[in-house]
């Protein structure tokens, strides 16, 4: 699948090898579940992080694919989500990523130089690239995007993109991401860059925020791997000679924080080997749109129905709570930091006793007990400290006796005292 470019050249659009593009017949089912007159909800690279640590979840690959606002949905069934970020602090981060690529990126492409420190020659800000990225719709950006990376490439000198345009097959259906910024090096290798405005204190970030940073940035990462295969293993160099250089993206991506609590930015470099090979691993194990969709009861919507001022849902709370547990979710305690319906998903977890609601650990360790209500039942059951073959039901009985004998230990004091 290509797009044509001025020159007459195929540009590569970056979709996955193999798969095929989704149906009219899909597309119009997914537009039927999130309503006739919704509009699509794009995918960001933190939902999509999100997605891939739970890849399970059909429900949200399901919602995520049809471009359902899962903040509204959440806040139409009454269990808003118990996250988000004010107004204030997306001013401030903008305010902040401004002045970060302020002068054509001279003190982004200068932090990622100093990190670096191999040895290259320092960028000049005077001969730094701004490509333009500008173009029609989501594809039309991603094909710009191709473009430009492949002529940057061959350039052979640094250019700055500012919030480029990258798609990756999500579960057979296409996610359009885009990056706050990603550097062409001289030599031909792409670096992500993720800016964010919580502060590095003495040289260190808030390790839990770090790592979430590392996530969403594997993402884009993955999404640059798809165009630099497309490319191909050399591009053209000046006037048409294969003498270009490979174009690849580096495995460590440059993380930009406000130093201390000032507005000034520092940077670190941070390693996403780790978080590519878990993304490219689950994004592989996500059941395809299609397969969940055509499961479904006919006539199944997640449309709100809005009333005319575009804000308030029409629909009655049984019908949308109907609809939403047609498809099946798998809840874990992390889902209360990713996912908008977390707090749905775990009342219902919690009605249904799952085990799922302790967590994840909590549910391997059980084996076949699935409920609450079973693995209190299995502790409690007589029969002593006889093995039982089930290693679960083993250790779940002798913890019980150890309780038992805590509590009757720690009962005779109070007894004595009494008398």
């Amino acid at each position: 699948m290509a797009a044509t470019a001025a020159d007459g050249k195929p540009v590569p659009v970056p979709v996955t090898a193999g798969e095929p593009v989704p149906a009219t017949a899909l597309r119009h089912q997914l537009a039927e579940l999130r309503g006739p007159s919704a509009v699509p909800h794009p995918m960001d690279a933190r939902a999509l992080a999100a997605l891939a640590s739970n890849p399970g979840c059909r429900r949200r690959a399901l919602l995520d694919g049809a471009g359902v606002d899962k903040g509204a949905l959440a806040r139409a069934l009454g269990a808003p989500a118990p996250f988000g970020q004010s107004q204030f602090a997306h001013q401030r981060g903008n305010t902040f990523e401004a002045r970060v690529k302020a002068d054509r990126g001279a003190l982004l492409t200068q932090l990622l130089h100093e990190r670096l420190a191999d040895g290259s020659a320092a960028p000049d800000p005077d001969t730094i690239a701004t490509p333009d990225l500008t173009a029609a719709g989501p594809q039309g950006r991603t094909a710009r995007t191709a473009l430009a990376l492949r002529e940057a490439t061959a350039a052979g000198r640094w250019a700055l993109f500012d919030h480029p345009m990258v798609s990756l097959d999500v579960a057979g259906s296409p996610a359009f991401l885009e990056p706050d910024a990603v550097v062409v090096h001289p030599d031909g290798s792409w670096t992500v860059i993720e800016i964010k405005s919580f502060p590095m204190v003495d040289g260190a970030a808030d390790p839990a925020k770090v790592g979430a940073a590392a996530r969403q940035s594997a993402v884009y990462a993955l999404a640059l791997e798809r165009i630099a295969a497309h490319l191909g293993e050399v591009t053209e160099g000046p006037e048409g000679k294969e003498d270009g250089v490979a174009a690849r993206v580096r495995h460590q991506v440059l993380l930009v924080c406000p130093k201390d609590f000032s507005n000034l930015p520092t940077a670190e470099l941070v390693d996403v080997r780790k978080q590519l090979a878990v993304t490219r691993r689950q994004l592989g194990r996500l059941t395809r749109i299609e397969e969940i969709a055509a499961a479904l009861p006919e006539g199944t919507t997640f449309d709100l129905r809005l009333t005319e001022d575009g804000r308030t849902p029409a629909r009655p709370l049984e019908e949308l709570t109907a609809a939403v547990e047609t498809v099946d979710a798998a809840y874990a305690p992390e889902c209360l930091s990713t996912c908008e319906l977390a707090l749905h998903c775990r009342a219902r977890a919690r009605a249904e006793g799952a085990v799922e609601s302790l967590g994840r650990g909590v549910r391997g360790e059980l084996g076949g007990l699935t409920t609450v209500e079973a693995v209190l039942a299995a502790a409690l059951e007589s029969g002593g400290s006889e093995p039982t073959g089930d290693p679960a039901v083993d250790t779940l009985r002798r913890a019980a006796a150890l309780r038992a004998e805590a509590l009757t230990t720690a009962a005779r004091p109070a007894e004595a005292v009494c008398r």
